[in-house]
């Protein structure tokens, strides 16, 4: 047992007493953190675990706290535009403001209630657990602002994954903690937009324990990579964003899977030219491909696979309908695992699913424009929420695969920008989700973030792309030459680039039509040679 030395109230352990010995097995981590008498608790709140954790990692809130997982802000150096989920809009639940604590049940910290409002510069409210526990029970409620489930809980309530919620044990989860495991990674990240694989498409619960068919980098019989083993981390910042993709990462050599490195490109571990045989000369033409062809193109066949259908339509304007003065709900899609998915609810409207789909393709250069709020839209056309950038002139760019979500989202008809919706604060008069009045709903959402409505709304057709970059298949299963060097292949609608097989678009047509006529131009000049020098040995 290990020797005590007193300290006030309390009694800590001597130092040296917690020490592993020689006779004990040889663990990975350096600190076993069962062994440290403050993890044990009793805590009333997430924040006192936080604070406990902090006494020894007194640095790490603060490096939290300048991440995107925190601020969810991100200033965007090549476009000069303010982004993250606390400033965009998106095709999904709209926005974060008015609806915080629904939305930020997700938030990497406690008790975030009011977007407008600078965050918190409070450490103790930085959630370590949501990454770092390994117990398999910590959660968090999906509307407590973060705050994870305690005794006594609502037998209504859920959890963020949707699931019944259970009184999180707190020490249990302090005495577990230790790397992050796909399994906290996941528990935001595939369920955003509320529910599994709803926003991503290539973000499901398959992949907690994928088949190698799904994902050769995650599942057990390929590389079974973590999370971290691409988006690797400095200073509690981790590499990627959806932001400013990395869509390439030019270096000498392989780099091995964690490597320090501040990118999450496929490149930044494979080079730049990946394919090594067995046939020299087809790995010669494929590498070939990788300066204008993104790897995820050629390697992502599809998306949404593994059983987990993806939203793929959101049709706002419908929601707010009853059924005898009740909400309802319409199951119309079965899931490849058998799972019903809603094709409506009154709280948010009609949905189309699909699984296995084809990704949209487009040049990018990594960057994203958004849409702002208060940018003039025209409602008469498709409002794209963020515009894929790139072209085939740009020597960085590359042909990506991307998740185009559809639907039909709010706008004001008078000033012709995209309004704000405020769909959850049951007893607030005014929430679509409680109340479903459309009129309410954008009034109170407007007021709240201080933006003029003229009280006229219509609904608009939306699209937002998702860069696709998980659901990596095995080799064998990437796409064939045919599947794009045909007339009607994958890359059809790609500008820029010429592709042997797939047809002459409108400039190749063009060229042709020069050359025909040069060609009838030339042959119709020697004709009028030919006869005219005849001409002139009879005259």
């Amino acid at each position: 047992m290990a020797q005590e030395v007193p300290q006030g109230a309390q009694s800590v352990p001597a130092p040296g007493a917690l020490a592993a010995h020689l006779s004990d097995p040889v663990k990975a981590l350096t600190a076993d953190h069962s062994k440290f008498e403050i993890l044990k608790g009793p805590f009333a709140s997430g924040s006192e675990v936080t604070a406990a954790c902090l006494s020894c990692h007194t640095e790490a809130s603060n490096q939290v706290m300048h991440s995107v997982h925190w601020a969810w802000e991100y200033d965007n150096p090549a476009t000069g535009q303010t982004l993250g989920k606390s400033k965009v809009l998106n095709s999904f639940c709209g926005n974060v403001a008015s609806n915080e604590t629904r939305c930020t049940s997700c938030h990497a910290g406690y008790g975030w209630t009011d977007a407008r409002a600078p965050m918190p510069d409070e450490p103790t409210r930085v959630d370590c657990l949501a990454c770092h526990d390994t117990s398999g029970q910590y959660a968090k409620q999906d509307n407590l602002a973060g705050n994870p489930p305690l005794a006594p809980v609502d037998p209504k309530a859920k959890t963020i994954t949707g699931a019944p919620v259970w009184p999180v044990d707190l020490a249990k989860a302090a005495l577990s903690v230790g790397e992050p495991t796909r399994e906290n990674c996941g528990n935001c990240h595939f369920y955003g937009g509320g529910g599994d694989n709803v926003k991503h498409g290539d973000l499901s619960s398959v992949l907690l324990d994928p088949p190698r068919a799904v994902d050769v980098h995650m599942s057990k019989d390929g590389a079974n990579f973590t999370c971290e083993a691409c988006h690797v981390s400095d200073k509690h910042v981790l590499a990627g964003s959806r932001y400013e993709t990395d869509v390439t990462d030019p270096h000498a050599a392989d780099r091995k899977p964690g490597a320090a490195r501040d990118t999450a490109a496929c490149s930044s571990c494979h080079s730049e030219a990946p394919h090594k045989g067995p046939n020299p000369l087809i790995a010669k033409k494929l590498n070939d491909h990788t300066d204008r062809v993104a790897c995820q193109s050629c390697h992502i066949p599809e998306f949404a696979r593994g059983g987990k259908a993806t939203k793929t339509w959101w049709d706002w304007s419908t929601a707010g309908k009853l059924k005898d003065g009740k909400p309802y709900a319409e199951e119309g899609f079965i899931q490849e695992n058998g799972e019903a998915k809603h094709t409506y609810l009154s709280t948010k409207g009609d949905f189309k699913w699909a699984e296995n789909v084809v990704p949209h393709y487009a040049w990018s250069n990594g960057e994203m424009v958004y849409t702002l709020p208060e940018e003039q839209i025209d409602p008469s056309a498709v409002v794209e929420i963020n515009k894929v950038q790139g072209s085939a002139e740009e020597a960085g760019a590359r042909i990506m695969p991307f998740k185009r979500m559809e639907g039909k989202q709010a706008y004001d008809t008078e000033r012709n920008v995209l309004l704000y919706n405020h769909v959850y604060g049951p007893g607030d008069g005014a929430a679509l989700w409680s109340y479903f009045d459309w009129s309410k709903s954008l009034s109170y959402a407007m007021e709240y973030v201080g933006l003029p409505y003229s009280g006229k709304y219509d609904f608009t057709e939306t699209y937002m792309y998702w860069p696709i970059a998980h659901m990596v298949a095995p080799k064998e299963d990437a796409l064939t030459c045919e599947s794009c060097h045909a007339a009607e292949g994958r890359m059809a609608g790609i500008t820029g680039v010429y592709l042997p097989g797939g047809g002459l678009g409108i400039g190749g047509k063009l060229g042709l039509a020069v050359f025909l006529m040069a060609l009838f131009g030339v042959a119709g000049h020697g004709v009028l040679r030919l006869f005219g020098r005849k001409g002139g040995h009879h005259g």
